[in-house]
């Protein structure tokens, strides 16, 4: 009994610095949310109260908006495209260069962990008179594509250690019976991977969400706008009106926040196989 109460007391500390940090981080949620349920007038008079009256009218007229779905369509589309592209991409290069032995491999892998350390804002320039060259601009591609060529260096690091990982053994005896390397990497490889690729599918869907920069750039029409740039557009149309700009907000966050809830599991497992591997 008393070596149970000792490990409790051990870990208390770690407990209550764990709930301090949820409640910071949940604080400002719940409030922006119930903040959606007031008016402009309430907020300035109570902006720490209950709303009185619920003004339920500054969610429903947001999802009642056709430009609001749009904007989660197009978000959508573009964070699955980005991250096919991505971890496909990603895959094929890191098995190359984790399985496959040949003049200038590490200096190649090398120039990939470089890319690590190129901030994605020094490009815009360059990155915007390539696009208006090929035609790119407003174009769903036009953000897809840049978001595949910074997110390759990240998960080919990630997917290629873990590929070095799989016994040798293993790809010898699917050689003997025939399998060839791809054959390899798609039957063999890949499935045991799932983890691996659930991390990285998970962190390239994030970052493509969170994207705010580029989609501003590429598109000058509110067609292929995403929710960052929609949540600046609405933030400025209804500066005003702070109650409806807090339901905005909200609304815009939840599907991220779904997304995470549902992937969490995938990503925590992920990164903690790769840290027993290592």
């Amino acid at each position: 009994m008393i070596p149970t109460l000792r490990r409790r007391m051990r870990s208390l500390p770690v407990h209550v610095t764990a709930w301090g940090v949820g409640v910071v981080m949940i604080t400002p949620l719940l409030y922006a949310f119930v903040s959606g349920f007031k008016s402009t007038d309430q907020l300035s008079r109570n902006p720490f109260g209950l709303p009185s009256p619920w003004v339920t009218s500054n969610y429903t007229d947001i999802l009642a908006s056709g430009a609001f779905w749009r904007m989660l369509g197009s978000s959508t589309l573009i964070a699955v495209g980005t991250t096919v592209l991505t971890v496909g991409s990603a895959a094929l290069a890191a098995f190359a260069l984790a399985r496959f032995a040949f003049r200038g491999r590490e200096v190649l892998f090398t120039l990939f962990t470089v890319g690590l350390m190129f901030p994605f804002a020094v490009a815009i320039l360059p990155l915007f008179i390539l696009l208006r060259t090929f035609g790119l601009l407003d174009d769903p591609w036009g953000v897809i594509l840049p978001q595949a060529a910074f997110g390759l260096p990240m998960t080919i690091v990630i997917l290629r250690g873990f590929f070095r990982e799989i016994p040798g053994e293993l790809e010898e005896a699917a050689t003997l019976d025939g399998c060839s390397p791809f054959g390899f990497f798609w039957r063999i490889l890949l499935p045991m991977a799932r983890p691996a690729l659930g991390t990285v599918s998970v962190l390239a869907v994030v970052a493509s969400w969170n994207n705010f920069l580029l989609p501003l750039l590429v598109f000058s029409e509110p067609t292929w706008w995403t929710i960052p740039v929609g949540v600046q557009q609405f933030q400025g149309q209804y500066a005003t009106d702070i109650a409806r700009v807090f339901a905005y907000l909200v609304l815009a966050m939840v599907p991220a926040l779904a997304f995470y809830a549902v992937a969490e599991r995938q990503l925590i497992g992920g990164i903690t196989m790769g840290a027993t591997k290592g």
